[in-house]
């Protein structure tokens, strides 16, 4: 049996709403229809970045040290950071070796004394604004201490041009026509819009339970001891 040898399958902007609009009954030719459904398309994107962690937009960043500069600011296109480390280099041999960073809440963070106390960091706060930012403590005295580095979750990008493919892995093409069929519902087809949620649910909830890390995790419990053993 003869197959097509290809694993490239993809829509465009234009197809993507062409096929939603299908599921919703309705043929469009209109300019605005167009740029309204490119509009939700964009706003559904947003959404995810409230459904969790998107692996294809994990990135690796590096931040070089300034010696008594504990904030940095993130790229422009972060939603959030994952986990940091720094890399610090040994002076007799020169080998470079990375050390990881806890993560603190905003409440632990205001709670550290003498936040400008120089030396190596251990912890890392981020103040999750319109572009996230990464304060160190302590304060990196930038001398073996010469690099931060840190996984982000960066924004999906927005639909642009129709001629354009979406910003998003094969994985997710089916929860995406389905998530702006159920948008596109709510404007153009109401009685279709509790079916289009429920499917839209479905898929983007085997979607997210398929973009997973399939590693093994082991919890060991803490060992202490009673004083006075």
């Amino acid at each position: 049996m003869a197959t097509s040898g290809t694993t490239t399958f993809d829509l465009n902007i234009d197809d993507i709403i062409e096929e939603a609009y299908e599921r919703c009954g309705v043929r469009t030719n209109s300019g605005y229809d167009l740029k309204s459904a490119r509009r939700s398309l964009n706003i559904l994107f947003s959404e995810w970045g409230n459904r969790g962690v998107h692996l294809w937009k994990v990135h690796l960043q590096e931040q070089t040290l300034t010696a008594g500069t504990r904030t940095y600011t993130a790229p422009t296109d972060a939603n959030d950071i994952l986990e940091a480390y720094i890399s610090t280099t040994t002076a007799v041999t020169t080998a470079t070796n990375e050390v990881s960073l806890t993560k603190i809440s905003r409440s632990e963070y205001a709670a550290l004394p003498n936040k400008g106390s120089q030396g190596q960091p251990s912890q890392y706060y981020v103040d999750r604004q319109t572009v996230p930012t990464i304060t160190l403590y302590q304060t990196p005295d930038a001398t073996t201490y010469t690099h931060l580095k840190y996984y982000y979750l960066k924004r999906i990008q927005d639909a642009g041009n129709y001629t354009n493919q979406a910003d998003v892995v094969f994985r997710f093409i089916p929860c995406m026509v389905a998530g702006l069929a159920y948008y596109l519902s709510m404007k153009r087809a109401p009685q279709l819009v509790q079916q289009n949620k429920l499917l839209y649910e479905d898929e983007l909830n085997r979607a997210l339970t398929e973009d997973g890390q399939r590693t093994s995790v082991f919890i060991t419990p803490q060992t202490y001891y009673p004083q006075g053993a």
